[in-house]
């Protein structure tokens, strides 16, 4: 839950936790927590001295402050490292093990995992991160069909009209909050 003013956070934390102990339900005390966060959340700091902000992990993401056009405060998605290595390593063995299926075939599976990795990741101003994987998912698949024979046939023209043919360029999915959240009367 986000909200503007410390009060106001510290207030639904008490009501939230009145509600569930309605139903004998408790918060996690190591999953809730107050952080500050928002666009004079690095000011405060400073001004105390603790210095940055700290930082969660929600979802696989690490949610940060950072700025859109006119000095706007939003909450931009930074993908978990070790989530994101996690993940190629799993593509890794994957491919490992689908080596010598038809190219086609391997193509259409990494087309689908990156299209969901799209459609998970795919939020305003993270298409940097988004072209990474792509090009890491990339990499992974090269060194797989490099290792089918002794001779290798891939050809860097080849390569690259594999990677136009099966690998999907990155895309946003998830439109920014002001645009999905417009309610007009």
């Amino acid at each position: 839950m986000g909200f503007e003013h410390r009060a106001e956070a510290e207030q639904f934390h008490r009501a939230l936790s009145a509600r569930l102990a309605k139903f004998t339900l408790a918060l996690h005390a190591d999953k809730t927590r107050l952080r500050e966060f928002g666009r004079f959340a690095a000011l405060n700091r400073t001004r105390r001295g603790p210095g940055k902000p700290a930082t969660f992990h929600f979802l696989g993401c690490t949610p940060i402050c950072g700025q859109a056009a006119k000095h706007r405060c939003m909450v931009v998605r930074q993908t978990r490292k070790k989530r994101l290595r996690a993940k190629l390593q799993e593509i890794k063995e994957a491919l490992r093990r689908r080596r010598h299926e038809p190219i086609p075939q391997q193509g259409k599976w990494l087309r689908s995992v990156l299209l969901g990795h799209y459609r998970y990741d795919g939020v305003p101003l993270h298409w940097p991160a988004l072209a990474e994987c792509r090009t890491q998912v990339m990499r992974l698949w090269t060194h797989a069909l490099r290792r089918r024979s002794q001779k290798s046939r891939l050809t860097p023209t080849r390569r690259y009209r594999l990677e136009r043919t099966w690998l999907p360029a990155p895309h946003i999915s998830h439109p920014f909050p002001w645009q999905r959240l417009r309610v007009t009367t």
